[in-house]
């Protein structure tokens, strides 16, 4: 990690610019792999110090913490401890967003077909008067896992008529669907 430390209007020493490089790296190490740079600033308000440190984590992660005491090195601790503290939050929401991910149910494998309407099938019926379904278009889908108000959401936003989908709470194949009169439908298959 690449690691910056400047001051404004204050006079840094060496031992406080490798303090401030060792324990950043020994923090991102901890945390955060694949931090990309670091920029420490020491400034002086009145009678006291103060510390910024901006952490650019990588992949639109930035880390900003900040530090007020009355020497450079309690600044800089109280600012390296807020980007330890939002460090550990952002690597636990990542680990558990992980865990959720492996403990969903994956979506299921479907073939969605389009059949041709009445009128254009009577056109295509073959000499001998047996009428069958003409497949206009067959497309891959999945079936989702979903609660019954998440797969109204994905059917209106699909801008679908009709969503199948397996019931979160049943297990169930279920279906919704757009009725003429503007309503939605659900169809729950009763279980014995």
């Amino acid at each position: 990690m690449q690691i910056t430390v400047s001051g404004k209007q204050v006079e840094l020493s060496d031992a406080l610019r490798t303090r401030v490089a060792d324990q950043l790296d020994s923090i991102a190490g901890k945390y955060f792999d694949h931090a990309l740079e670091a920029k420490v600033t020491f400034g002086r308000a009145r009678s006291f110090f103060t510390c910024d440190i901006n952490v650019h984590a990588g992949r639109g992660l930035q880390l900003r913490g900040e530090g007020e005491a009355a020497d450079a090195n309690a600044a800089f601790d109280g600012a390296a401890e807020h980007i330890a503290k939002r460090l550990r939050r952002y690597r636990r929401r990542v680990n558990e967003h992980a865990r959720d991910v492996t403990s969903r149910a994956k979506p299921e494998a479907a073939r969605q077909y389009t059949l041709a309407e009445e009128e254009e099938r009577e056109e295509a019926a073959p000499a001998n008067g047996a009428a069958h379904a003409t497949v206009i278009a067959e497309t891959r889908t999945e079936i989702l896992h979903l609660s019954v108000g998440e797969a109204v959401m994905h059917m209106d936003l699909a801008a679908q008529t009709v969503l199948m989908f397996r019931n979160r709470k049943t297990g169930a194949m279920n279906v919704v669907y757009r009725r003429p009169d503007g309503h939605v439908g659900w169809i729950d298959p009763e279980t014995t």
